[in-house]
């Protein structure tokens, strides 16, 4: 096990330095973690009473020789920040997925990270905490951490050099859920106060949604995420409530949509449903549905395949709505 607050990674992506976007093969380059976090809850994050998980980090282990790490248990969460060299004003949290079991900590994570602060976005990885722990608040955990997440980067805006109005989120997978919860349910009370970055809006100003677990229908869901979340047996209530395509409000910001259409393991309908619902309500959105790329490719992607032109879409759609 190692230990994500200050391990040295050993590998990671070339991509992120030798054309990305053109989807390159993956170098190994040596990298240190970065070491300013911000702990979300500083006495402790709500509704702990009965967790009793301890929290690791694994290494899963890649083909390619990359690291490829995932924190499991989260108990403490947190935002690990990537500062840019030349800052461009804007921020982006990243959520990354991992089936609402585990965290991505470098696919989704820290590789995504260090490719947006290069190009000049202060970028923040959100460690989550997962709701199968047994955290008071049940499927509303992670959004707890993520609202908790974005205001409280919404507070540190002038001291870093950002401004609090150009905060877009980035969601892969099952962190594409959070991510859609928060964009489709900023407001909704889903922790008491505790200190004034919590009056500040949890609404983010773009959203971008990446190979998204979106509903909690049979018909399209994502089984492993669904049951993580609701437990086996959910009520039509709860697949209600937490399928984000169907909360969808008029004061939603822009959103991002990509998937693969062969992606076996979380449907394509997921960004479809999403997008039909956006347009219902006339909210800025764009989807990207590509032949080939799978899921959970990250910036990982195989050379030539049209997929690999999304981080320049997404950037592209992003300087066009202020961002």
């Amino acid at each position: 096990m190692l230990n994500r607050r200050g391990a040295l990674a050993t590998f990671v992506t070339g991509l992120l330095a030798s054309g990305l976007a053109r989807g390159a093969k993956a170098e190994t380059l040596p990298m240190t973690d970065p070491t300013e976090i911000i702990e979300l809850w500083p006495a402790g994050p709500p509704g702990a009473a009965k967790v009793t998980a301890v929290e690791a980090v694994i290494e899963r282990g890649d083909p390619d020789g990359l690291r490829d790490r995932a924190l499991t248990h989260t108990r403490k969460p947190t935002l690990v920040v990537f500062r840019p060299k030349t800052p461009n004003g804007a921020a982006v949290v990243l959520m990354p997925g991992g089936g609402y079991e585990r965290v991505v900590q470098d696919k989704e994570g820290y590789e995504t990270a260090r490719w947006l602060a290069d190009r000049g976005y202060t970028a923040f990885v959100l460690f989550y905490r997962l709701p199968g722990d047994g955290w008071a608040a049940g499927p509303d955990t992670p959004l707890q951490d993520a609202q908790r997440g974005l205001r409280l980067v919404r507070s540190r805006a002038a001291a870093m050099g950002f401004s609090s109005d150009r905060i877009a989120i980035m969601g892969f997978s099952a962190g594409g859920h959070i991510a859609a919860s928060l964009t489709t349910r900023f407001a909704a009370k889903v922790y008491e106060r505790i200190d004034a970055a919590d009056d500040l809006s949890a609404r983010p100003n773009l959203s971008a949604l990446i190979y998204p677990v979106i509903t909690m229908d049979p018909a399209a869901m994502h089984g492993g995420s669904r049951k993580q979340l609701l437990g086996p047996n959910p009520t039509s209530e709860q697949v209600v409530l937490y399928s984000p395509e169907k909360q969808v409000s008029a004061d939603l910001p822009p959103v991002f949509l990509l998937h693969a259409a062969d992606d076996k393991s979380v449907p394509v309908e997921n960004s479809l449903l999403m997008f039909s619902a956006l347009k219902a309500k006339a909210i800025p959105t764009e989807m990207h549905v590509f032949e080939e790329g799978g899921h959970g490719f990250g910036l990982r992607f195989v050379a030539g395949k049209p997929v690999s032109a999304w981080p320049g879409l997404f950037e592209t759609f992003a300087r066009r709505h202020g961002l």
